[in-house]
C-alpha cells in the first residue's frame, strides 16, 4: 500500500486540487501502474454534497466555505483543517463488495479512536462512526465511489477541527445527531498529525497490506 501525504496544515488542499488528485491516481490504478494507494490530507474548507443531497440538507445563504456536487454515494459534509481526510485508491476483489468496504473503513476508524480512548459504534442503517449519547454524535463519515473496481472518495475523521461548521448544514442528511470530534469527546487535543500515523497503520491491517510505502505526490505521478 502506498500512502501519500498530500497535504496539512498551511498547505492545506483546495477540494477541485484534491479531486483532480483522486482521479489521476483512480485512472493509474485502474489500469495497473501504481499499487493500492491511500491519499491523506486536510481540505480547505469545503462543503461536499454526494448524490442522495436533499435540499433541505444544503446550508442557507453564505456558508463561509464553497459547496461542490460530488460523485460519491452518501449526502453533504464539510471538510477542513483539524479533519483528517483520507482518499484510498484501492482495487476491491470480485465480486465488488461496496458494503463490505465501508465496513472495513468503519472497523479501522474504530481501532484509531479506541487507541486514543475513545468508543465508538456503528449505527445500523447509517454509516460512518457514531458516539452513543443524546444525540448520537457522529465522529467519523464516509462516502465513495467504486468504479472500474477500484475505490474512490474514502473517509473523515473529525481530530481537532471547528465543529461550528457542520451547524450550518444538516449533516449526512441526519436531523436527529449530532457532530463530535476525538478532541471534543476526550476533552484533549488531538491533532491530525497525532492520528495520521495510526490510521496508516489500522487501514494497513483492514486492507491486507503486507507493507506501507510512503511516497511524494510527484513521485506518485511521474
Amino acid at each position: 500500500m502506498v500512502v501519500v501525504h498530500a497535504g496539512f496544515g498551511a498547505a492545506a488542499v483546495p477540494y477541485e486540487d484534491g479531486l483532480d488528485l483522486q482521479r489521476r491516481t483512480h485512472a493509474l490504478r485502474a489500469d495497473d501502474h501504481v499499487h493500492d494507494t491511500v491519499l491523506l490530507l486536510e481540505h480547505q474548507p469545503v462543503y461536499t454534497a454526494g448524490k442522495r443531497t436533499e435540499p433541505l440538507d444544503r446550508p442557507l445563504g453564505d456558508p463561509g466555505a464553497p459547496v461542490v456536487d460530488v460523485d460519491r454515494g452518501g449526502k453533504i459534509t464539510w471538510h477542513g483543517p483539524g479533519q483528517l481526510t483520507g482518499y484510498p485508491i484501492v482495487r476491491l476483489p470480485d465480486p465488488v463488495d461496496v458494503i463490505g468496504y465501508v465496513r472495513l473503513l468503519e472497523r479501522m476508524m474504530m481501532g484509531v479512536c479506541a487507541e486514543f480512548g475513545l468508543e465508538t459504534v456503528t449505527v445500523e442503517g447509517r454509516s460512518g462512526l457514531w458516539v452513543r449519547g443524546t444525540p448520537d454524535r457522529k465522529v467519523g463519515s464516509i462516502g465513495i465511489r467504486v468504479s472500474r473496481g477500484v475505490t474512490m472518495h474514502g473517509f473523515q475523521l473529525n481530530c481537532d477541527n471547528d465543529m461550528s461548521w457542520f451547524d450550518r448544514i444538516v449533516a449526512c442528511g441526519i436531523r436527529d445527531a449530532g457532530s463530535t470530534s476525538l478532541s471534543a469527546e476526550l476533552g484533549r487535543q488531538v491533532t491530525v498529525a497525532e492520528v495520521t500515523p495510526v490510521v496508516e497503520r489500522h487501514l494497513g491491517e483492514v486492507l491486507g497490506a503486507a507493507e506501507t510505502l510512503h511516497r511524494t505526490t510527484a513521485q506518485l505521478l511521474a
